[in-house]
């Protein structure tokens, strides 16, 4: 498949990224196509629509050979279920699917159409595949029923992010940075509450930790990204 575009978001690193997409709304992207796509009648029409599909490649998360399941690290790191009942990007294939907002669609002369997206779930430089419309009467299924998910969705830290330090962050990221750490980007199986973390958002390293009990997470450093 070809590479069509490449997104730019304020993730530097893995860790940290929203387990789905449209899980914090504030976080903003913009999709860049290759030089080959740059033909604003690739997306007429395109502008009409508030969601969009992203087909994207896990490109961190190559591995040479495949297993069968996995260890969701939503359920502790030790319970194993298919690959096919899963996100993860250990796949035969690496591909990625995300519905995201479309809030725009701006044309530059040097880069032809510009893609604005919000509520995105992945790395900065990541490469896309394809890009579709986002139909509710054929892609929203009410009825829909889940499975083990449903006993990980519902989990939001308390965020005391202390002001003086939040206010590195320029005011139309701030929101953004908190809805990250609300979503507790630790690993599931990692409860130490002595353990300082960091998240790289945005070009700082925002350290933290957690409370014994998992409940209130509290930023202890900003620090600019080396």
């Amino acid at each position: 498949m070809k590479i069509i575009a490449h997104i730019e978001t304020d993730f530097s690193e893995k860790f940290g990224i929203p387990r789905q997409s449209g899980i914090v709304e504030e976080l903003k992207g913009k999709i860049i196509f290759a030089p080959e796509y740059r033909n604003p009648d690739a997306v007429r029409g395109l502008e009409e629509f508030s969601h969009i599909w992203i087909l994207w490649q896990f490109s961190k998360a190559e591995q040479e050979h495949w297993s069968a399941t996995v260890r969701p690290p939503r359920l502790g790191g030790k319970k194993r279920v298919g690959v096919f009942a899963t996100r993860s990007p250990f796949r035969p294939n690496n591909i990625g699917l995300s519905s995201v907002q479309l809030e725009r669609v701006e044309f530059s002369e040097q880069l032809g159409p510009v893609l604005h997206v919000a509520g995105i779930d992945l790395l900065d430089g990541t490469p896309i595949y394809d890009i579709k419309p986002y139909i509710p009467y054929a892609d929203c299924h009410l009825e829909a029923t889940e499975g083990y998910t449903k006993e990980t969705k519902e989990h939001e830290l308390t965020v005391n992010f202390p002001y003086h330090l939040l206010a590195k962050f320029p005011p139309e990221k701030q929101e953004a940075i908190v809805g990250v750490l609300k979503q507790d980007p630790r690993p599931a199986y990692c409860m130490d509450a002595s353990r300082i973390y960091g998240v790289t958002f945005a070009g700082y390293n925002v350290k933290f930790t957690v409370d014994d009990v998992g409940m209130c997470l509290t930023v202890c450093d900003v620090e600019m990204q080396v």
